[in-house]
């Protein structure tokens, strides 16, 4: 799938005006199926759409793990990459269904636009009281590499990025103009690959909003960390779930907004 489109821009830089060529992100709608009934729509980056899928169907508590998925196939609905549907036919929570608004779409934006159907006043996930914890050390570094391992984000500057690491050798990037995409995105990765999630951590691009922490908390995600702050819901969220919230990663300082003693200095 193409991910990248050249245009013809026009720049100012150092006194002068001057056109050039520029990339930008593609976007293109994905429409999710499962047996048969349409749950909801998203705009995306045309990349890891198997991922995102399934991805979003655990974080929305529609099934609890890959192994309930019978069949997953994307399908380029249009022929010109522009429209595509997942196909699922799986094992589901019917309650789960029913939350659902079943016209909904889930837009990129993450301004008045609604950005997942996940409600942090009704999130069906237990408190995290597990053991896990990490060196503040393994923080910083990766960090300070995560930018580097997102190819969409070097080469546009125009998405988002997530990043589940288990150890040095295995973690899953996902990159998506809509930032909840992301984690649906490294997540369904992970759980593809029979990882874990709840013996990792994630780090995010952007600002901690109520919507990303409760993914993570959806996803039994122990540790969320970015550059950025959270916000006031966030930091009730992940102080009601037990999950270890960081926001400024930055050099060799953070700040730990609740459940420090998964962090070890």
């Amino acid at each position: 799938m193409w991910t990248i489109f050249e245009t013809e821009v026009t720049k100012i830089k150092d006194g002068k005006k001057f056109t050039s060529k520029d990339e930008v992100i593609r976007e293109v709608k994905l429409t999710i199926f499962v047996n048969q009934k349409r749950i909801g729509a998203m705009m995306s980056v045309p990349v890891d759409l198997k991922e995102l899928t399934v991805g979003y169907l655990i974080s929305e508590n529609i099934i609890t793990d890959v192994q309930d998925i019978s069949k997953l196939e994307i399908i380029d609905k249009d022929g010109e990459q522009k429209n595509f549907e997942a196909i699922v036919q799986a094992e589901v929570i019917d309650e789960s269904l029913d939350r659902l608004d079943l016209e909904g779409v889930i837009v990129s934006g993450c301004g008045r636009g609604a950005s997942t159907h996940i409600s942090p006043v009704a999130i069906d996930a237990q408190v995290m009281r597990d053991d896990f914890s990490i060196e503040a050390s393994l923080l910083f570094k990766e960090m300070s590499k995560f930018y580097g391992q997102c190819p969409l984000y070097e080469q546009t500057g125009c998405v988002h990025t997530a990043k589940v690491y288990f150890d040095e050798e295995t973690y899953f990037i996902g990159e998506d103009i809509a930032q909840h995409n992301t984690i649906d995105k490294a997540v369904g990765k992970a759980r593809l690959a029979g990882i874990d999630v709840s013996k990792c951590f994630l780090m995010v691009s952007g600002r901690l909003s109520s919507e990303m922490v409760a993914k993570a908390v959806m996803h039994q995600i122990p540790i969320l960390a970015s550059r950025t702050a959270s916000t006031c819901r966030g930091v009730n969220i992940a102080d009601k779930f037990g999950l270890t919230l960081i926001g400024f990663v930055r050099g060799e300082r953070m700040n730990i907004y609740r459940n420090p003693r998964r962090i070890n200095v």
